[in-house]
């Protein structure tokens, strides 16, 4: 039987975080994840400087080795139709790869690492847990995203709303594609399906262009993602056709309901915890901070983790990101009033630089 304090299922941008901030405090903590690192993963790639500042990460130092593209411009607005572009006087955001982002934080973790082992049991052992019939732990975090199985444990998954459902791509692109590319890497370009219940980006990183497109339904998603990559084609954004077939993910948003996050020796971060901002659908900040409180919690709760004692997680949550499902004006206003406004809102540049660009995708307010 090998034993650890902590053992944190899934060792993206939230788990290993965690198991950094745990690690440090002294902790013997195991990161146990389905894939070996580095691992592709299904995500647009975009970070705000706050990241890199939680993860105490230098621009310079990361950058001189991996991709990291600076944004200081975007270019807004709704599919098929005409674009604005709001721009800025030095980055204010950074592009990464995932595959890159993701194995560098697993490994600067500093935490025992079990990669390629998927999580096929979980069994209550005393006050603690046995996983897979081998592992057993005082602790178990959750950080395996959408389809984790700790969430699943908790009976998260199974009463949840319906996620926000996206496909994409990432190609790294010959030097003739290269030139032909109008996407420039410092503007990302965000285009608005015309119903406002989702969005298509083009985001170039050096020779990789990331395309995507998510939604809050998940009816006809294919055909929408088809439709805007069409679209660039057509428009001379992306003058040529893109790999198929796209690959999906899904997330819930922490402004879809209140969600179960602890238990008894149990907690869930990222993903996993359904943290994934409403507007934008933007993950790696809300799992990053929420590695972070939930290491914080665990050191405060002096190795007894009852769900009482591990609710101070759940209290930081709320004071970082506010009430989880609480009531939305906008749910209750007509679609038609919805797309109005969103039309409206993309048609003003100061209206764009300050809702959209400012407001949903930067969050300089928090």
């Amino acid at each position: 039987m090998e034993n650890c304090d902590v053992l944190i299922v899934g060792g993206g941008p939230a788990g290993s975080t965690c198991a950094w901030k745990l690690k440090q405090a002294g902790f013997d903590v195991l990161v146990l994840d389905k894939s070996y690192f580095p691992r592709g993963k299904v995500c647009g790639g975009w970070i705000t400087p706050q990241v890199l500042d939680r993860l105490n990460i230098d621009p310079g130092e990361y950058g001189q080795q991996r991709t990291l593209q600076p944004i200081s411009a975007f270019r807004t607005g709704i599919i098929g139709g005409d674009a604005l572009q709001t721009l800025y006087d030095g980055p204010v955001s950074y592009g990464i790869r995932r595959y890159e982002f993701d194995h560098f934080l697993f490994e600067r973790s500093g935490a025992r690492t079990q990669a390629g082992e998927t999580v096929k049991s979980i069994k209550r052992s005393g006050q603690g847990w046995i996983v897979n019939g081998h592992i057993q732990t005082r602790l178990l975090i959750g950080a395996g995203g959408h389809f984790c199985p700790v969430a699943r444990l908790m009976g998260e998954a199974a009463k949840s709303k319906q996620p926000v459902v996206a496909q994409e791509t990432e190609l790294k692109m010959d030097a003739a594609q290269a030139a032909r590319t109008r996407v420039r890497g410092e503007m990302p370009e965000l285009y608005f399906c015309p119903d406002m219940l989702g969005y298509g980006w083009c985001f170039r990183k050096g020779q990789y262009l990331n395309i995507g497109l998510g939604r809050r339904d998940n009816h006809g998603l294919s055909s929408h993602v088809a439709a805007f990559a069409s679209w660039l084609k057509s428009s001379g954004r992306v003058p040529f056709d893109l790999p198929e077939p796209f690959e999906g993910h899904a997330y819930h948003t922490y402004d879809q309901q209140a969600r179960k996050r602890v238990g008894d020796h149990v907690m869930l971060i990222g993903d996993a915890a359904g943290l994934a901002r409403g507007e934008s659908g933007e993950g790696i900040l809300p799992a990053v901070e929420s590695g972070i409180l939930a290491a914080d919690a665990v050191i405060a709760c002096k190795r007894k983790y009852s769900r009482e004692r591990l609710a101070i997680y759940e209290d930081s949550l709320i004071r970082r990101f506010g009430n989880p499902g609480a009531f939305d004006p906008l749910m209750l206003m007509p679609s038609r009033l919805k797309q109005f406004l969103g039309r409206r809102i993309l048609a003003s540049p100061a209206l764009t630089r300050r809702i959209v660009i400012e407001g949903w995708f930067l969050h300089l307010s928090q």
